[in-house]
């Protein structure tokens, strides 16, 4: 695979990791925070797992396609935990998530 094969992937999950990062901030600012825990929790996950989907398929290691798969499914989790929720940002980290999901299963195909 050439790396102009994975950009549309790794632009989903580029922005997916940045719009986590910053759900995740956002709950921790919420009044009942305590209410949030799980979303913050798949926010910070998917935020990681995301950014390192990114970089080796940037580096287009072997491993590219088994990690998408996991990548899509914890995108899968946490958009549907953050759809769940009626903060615009959780609204806006849900539509990442299943962008992203989507990118990664066509890459782990």
């Amino acid at each position: 695979m050439t790396n102009t094969m994975f950009n549309s992937c790794i632009q989903a999950c580029s922005n997916c990791a940045l719009v986590c990062e910053a759900c995740a901030s956002a709950c921790l600012r919420e009044e009942n925070v305590q209410a949030m825990a799980r979303c913050i929790e798949l926010d910070r996950d998917c935020a990681d797992m995301c950014a390192l989907a990114a970089r080796l398929m940037s580096r287009q290691s072997e491993l590219a396609k088994e990690f998408c798969a996991l990548c899509a499914k914890i995108c899968r989790a946490c958009g549907e935990e953050c759809a769940k929720h009626q903060m615009d940002h959780c609204q806006e980290c849900a539509k990442a998530c299943m962008n992203c999901a989507e990118e990664c299963e066509r890459m782990a195909v």
